[in-house]
């Protein structure tokens, strides 16, 4: 999508995640302790193909932050105030220089970038969501581990819309978009299209 109108492309859950993995190992996990830990093992966006992705001693952070451990641990990582106002200005930081940025996370809309021109909140069904997950992670989505993940995936939005800082939910100016029966280039086209419709930003080459 990102790709499609010439933008960078920024997941705000990787910078939470990257926090979750760095809040592993510690023994204590106060905001302010997994912050200055983070800060002293360089957690940081970088571009690379045209992603903003976090790195982390020096590396590309993306296979530590997709462990099942810091799945279980991120919805409580991600729900302290201090964290997300540290992840915030992060992101806030990223987009700036003129490049249009496309951003995906939780509270984009509604916290991040309330002003964002183009707000699309996106849903499915856990069970697609989960054979989606599954089919990410390279595993066969047979049935008890679809009904598995689809029930991760339910508390953890269940968490996160009850959080009292800054809760999932979908803002007023966003447009809906139920992806469970769409292929993933009917996605990406009802978005590009909705992009081009607002902001005029042309294809790309």
């Amino acid at each position: 999508m990102a790709r499609a109108v010439g933008a960078i492309h920024l997941d705000s859950g990787a910078l939470y995640r990257g926090l979750t993995a760095v809040a592993l190992g510690l023994r204590d996990r106060s905001p302010e302790v997994i912050v200055a830990a983070a800060k002293d093992r360089n957690l940081e966006l970088r571009q690379v193909a045209g992603n903003l992705v976090p790195f982390l001693d020096g590396q590309d952070a993306e296979p530590a932050i997709r462990t099942p451990d810091v799945t279980a641990l991120v919805s409580e990582v991600s729900a302290m105030p201090a964290i997300r106002s540290w992840v915030n200005a992060r992101l806030r930081e990223a987009v700036t220089g003129g490049r249009p940025v496309v951003l995906d996370g939780r509270d984009i809309g509604t916290a991040v970038f309330p002003e964002a021109p183009v707000k699309v909140f996106l849903t499915a069904t856990p069970e697609a969501r989960a054979r989606r997950r599954l089919l990410q992670r390279g595993e066969v989505p047979d049935p008890a581990k679809v009904a598995t993940e689809a029930a991760q995936l339910a508390e953890r939005d269940a968490q996160d819309s009850s959080r009292r800082v800054a809760p999932l939910r979908r803002a007023e100016d966003a447009v809906l978009l139920d992806t469970t029966d769409l292929e993933f280039e009917e996605q990406v086209g009802e978005i590009v299209r909705l992009i081009r419709e607002r902001t005029g930003l042309p294809a790309s080459p």
